[in-house]
C-alpha cells in the first residue's frame, strides 16, 4: 500500500490531499480570493498559499488519522501554473520531504496518475 501527501497551488487554490492505493483519505483546499476587479496575482497569491499551506498539512494529517512516518511519497504540483505559487508549495514539499525523510516526485497536476 502506496501513501502518498500532495501537495497543489498552482493558482489561486492551495490544497493538501492524501491517497492510499487510490483511496483519498483528506483533500485539504482554501481559495485565495482578489478584490473585487483586480484577479488573482502571483505575488498575494503565493503569500495566501504560505500563510495557510502548514495549516493544510497538519490537518489533511489529522483528517486522514496518517502520520508522517506512514507517508511513503510527497507529491507537489510541478506545473503548469503562476510561477511564485508553484515555487512557494514546491519549497514546502522539499522541506516537508527532507523533514520526514522521504521521496519527492515533482508532477503535473494535468495528467492523472493512478498509484494502484
Amino acid at each position: 500500500m502506496v501513501i502518498a501527501i500532495g501537495l497543489e497551488g498552482s493558482a489561486n487554490k492551495v490544497g493538501v490531499g492524501i491517497r492510499r492505493d487510490g483511496e483519498v483519505l483528506a483533500n485539504c483546499r482554501q481559495t485565495y480570493i482578489s478584490p473585487p476587479g483586480e484577479g488573482f496575482l502571483p505575488r498575494e497569491t503565493a503569500q495566501h498559499h504560505r500563510e495557510k499551506i502548514i495549516g493544510l498539512v497538519h490537518e489533511a494529517l489529522t483528517v486522514s488519522g496518517i502520520s508522517p512516518d506512514n507517508i511513503d511519497v510527497v507529491c507537489y504540483t510541478k506545473g503548469p501554473g503562476m510561477g511564485a505559487p508553484l515555487i512557494m508549495v514546491a519549497l514546502v514539499a522539499r522541506i516537508i520531504a527532507q523533514i520526514w525523510n522521504k521521496p519527492i516526485i515533482g508532477v503535473n497536476h494535468c495528467i492523472v496518475v493512478s498509484f494502484s
